[in-house]
């Protein structure tokens, strides 16, 4: 989906401020979705902000980012590609809040997103006769622009979360599956299909598309991912969309929009190779990476590791694990192990501890949702309604021992209950 931008200038002097749409900007799409989602859960589960503090920052960023864009007079891609990755951002977070704070399941959230982006579209059409992407060269048509970008990343976040997890995908299945989409859209746009609907149509799936190879990358080796982690994961990305960005700024500096497509330095067959490389070279450093980190000295295998404390745990506690072949969720010994250690600084009335080890369970779970949730999600939310009781009980302003036991043993119970080894 290849779209030619021309420089529209409106009479206030703004010209079009959207980037051509050419293999450069789907490939930064989909590593700007990526990034999205992983430092969003780094900042989040890892560093320890926690949804809200998380959420408030990345808004605070959004709005900063979009007035500086709104002031700008001509396409930036710098400014642009950073409000694209805070919008992907927020539009998760806005999709998580409604699923995970307000209990809305995700076929409604789905539908409710679905509604508004429709409606975003119909005024938006309304007002201005036109939805081409091309035209955004005024503030109004700017803001129904953005409007639409937001939808779109909380509507591709509702709805790939709901397909993968109603047809239990998982993410390399996810990864497939909207990447056929998104492939199937380009053969309908070639074949003679309406360019500004299946632009809208390949931008929602981009978001899934983006989730799904963010998990294949960050998911430990046991539940089938390369094991790059969140940080890793990012930087890559990062690293490659900088290339592109600032291909993307020089060339937009010396020629403009408009001659960046048709330039000798600008052209399509070098946008198609810039792209395409920047693409080969993440794949081909995420899997380098992880066969260097599968390969490493001291790396241990996931099964020892699962045995293993953090420094000053007991280690000579043995975990009993029961084998229940009902449940798909796999071996989760790793997690018993933590919430063992738990139970020991409860049981020895180290309440301040257990809540600090506690931690290391909630980044341990949250880390590994991709991969586990589409095995047994009915099991995979029984164990986090555990899990998230717990966190509840040690992190109460005032805890007791007693209530805090009590928590500890239902999750350990259950957690040996849907033991999959």
């Amino acid at each position: 989906m290849s779209v030619t931008t021309n420089r529209l200038v409106a009479p206030g002097g703004w010209q079009t401020k959207v980037p051509a749409i050419t293999a450069t900007f789907w490939v930064i799409k989909v590593l700007s979705t990526t990034i999205g989602e992983t430092v969003a859960d780094y900042l989040a589960v890892s560093v320890g902000l926690g949804p809200a503090v998380t959420d408030a920052i990345m808004l605070a960023l959004l709005v900063t980012a979009l007035v500086v864009q709104f002031r700008t007079r001509r396409y930036t891609p710098w400014i642009y590609w950073l409000c694209v990755v805070l919008v992907s951002i927020v539009g998760t977070q806005i999709t998580d809040f409604f699923t995970d704070i307000l209990g809305v399941p995700l076929h409604l959230s789905t539908a409710v997103f679905a509604v508004l982006l429709a409606a975003v579209f119909a005024i938006w059409y309304r007002q201005e006769r036109t939805l081409a992407i091309a035209s955004i060269n005024t503030p109004r048509r700017e803001g129904f622009y953005w409007a639409a970008i937001l939808t779109t990343f909380a509507l591709g976040t509702a709805a790939g979360d709901f397909a993968t997890e109603a047809l239990n995908l998982g993410f390399r299945n996810g990864t497939l599956l909207f990447g056929g989409l998104i492939l199937a859209t380009w053969i309908a746009f070639r074949l003679g299909a309406g360019q500004v609907l299946t632009f809208w149509i390949a931008y929602v799936l981009t978001r899934p598309l983006g989730a799904s190879l963010g998990d294949l990358l960050t998911q430990d080796k046991d539940l089938g991912g390369l094991a790059l982690g969140a940080s890793v994961t990012s930087l890559l990305f990062l690293a490659a969309i900088l290339v592109l960005v600032v291909r993307e700024q020089l060339l937009v500096g010396r020629h403009g929009v408009a001659e960046k497509n048709a330039g000798p330095s600008g052209g399509r067959g070098q946008d198609h190779a810039w792209a395409g490389v920047c693409a080969l070279a993440v794949v081909v450093a995420g899997f380098g990476l992880s066969l260097v980190q599968g390969s490493s000295p001291g790396t241990e295998p996931q099964a020892d590791a699962a045995q293993t404390t953090a420094t000053g745990a007991s280690a000579s506690a043995p975990v009993a694990q029961l084998v229940h072949p009902t449940t798909k969720l796999g071996n989760l010994s790793k997690f018993a192990a933590i919430v063992s250690d738990v139970q020991d600084k409860v049981t020895s009335n180290d309440l301040a501890g257990a809540k600090t080890r506690v931690k290391d369970l909630e980044v341990a779970w949250d880390n590994a949702e991709a991969g586990l949730k589409p095995r047994d999600a009915t099991r995979w939310h029984e164990v986090d309604d555990r899990i998230d009781a717990t966190l509840t009980v040690l992190r109460a302003a005032h805890p007791t021992q007693a209530a805090c036991a009590s928590a500890v043993a239902d999750l350990m119970k259950t957690l040996n209950t849907f033991d999959g080894v």
